[in-house]
């Protein structure tokens, strides 16, 4: 990963992210981001901070700089739109996130994703004839929406950059350090120029989710009785409630 030290002085870039994101998705880009001299804020749906992910396992937090309906989408220069397997699903039903990357977007600001972080693409309706990476499992997602899906470890498309999930930082952090420097859209190097220009055919399905994730899932230890306990009870006030409400 290596960069101009001084690439992106003087640039504003937002991170959109909510609960369960995934840490090392936010973690690594926004170092390099600061260490290529970018100023980086966190922008998310509530105040304080929010929870990272290491794939389903609950990690560190990071503050929050901004709520979404606080920021202003003209005033960055730049959107990182971290994944993880909750984040993203969260943001997606939020208008006020929808059109904040609707804004970026329109005024040809980049962008970079990668993971899930494309569902919010797909949400904000912006995914129709354009070409990305993401997730495996939300490839049906972006191709219903009228995208073409790349099972490829990086994907220029217009001012998007975009990579399938942390396996593939070591070629996303670089493209996208590139593409917010530019300001538009990064030069495309290689082989990759001509499947970029010439490749609208969506990757085929995949055969199997991915082994790590499914084997991560395994692992994770059964509730404690302190959660047993707090479900419980916040079904049984739940049903309360519904109960009250029909009378």
């Amino acid at each position: 990963m290596q960069f101009e030290k001084h690439a992106l002085q003087g640039k504003r870039i937002a991170v959109l992210a909510a609960d369960g994101f995934e840490y090392v998705e936010l973690s690594v880009p926004r170092l390099a981001l600061r260490a290529a001299g970018a100023s980086v804020e966190i922008v998310s749906l509530h105040r304080g901070r929010i929870r990272g992910m290491n794939l389903t396992e609950p990690s560190r937090t990071v503050g929050v700089d901004l709520t979404v309906e606080e920021a202003d989408a003209q005033s960055y220069d730049g959107l990182l739109l971290p994944g993880g397997f909750i984040s993203p699903d969260f943001l997606r039903q939020s208008r006020a996130a929808r059109e904040f990357v609707s804004s970026m977007d329109v005024a040809n600001k980049p962008i970079a994703t990668l993971c899930h972080g494309p569902w919010v693409l797909v949400s904000a309706e912006l995914v129709a004839g354009r070409r990305l990476a993401g997730w495996p499992g939300i490839r049906d997602d972006i191709v219903h929406a009228g995208g073409t899906w790349r099972d490829e470890p990086l994907v220029h498309d217009h001012n998007w950059v975009s990579s399938r999930g942390p396996q593939d930082l070591d070629a996303f952090v670089p493209a996208m350090i590139e593409l917010f420097a530019r300001g538009s859209v990064a030069q495309l190097r290689g082989s990759m120029e001509g499947s970029a220009a010439l490749d609208r055919v969506s990757s085929p399905q995949a055969d199997e989710p991915p082994r790590l994730a499914v084997a991560a899932t395994r692992l994770l230890p059964g509730p404690g009785l302190v959660t047993v306990a707090a479900v419980a009870a916040g079904t049984a006030l739940g049903a309360l409630a519904a109960r009250r409400g029909m009378h």
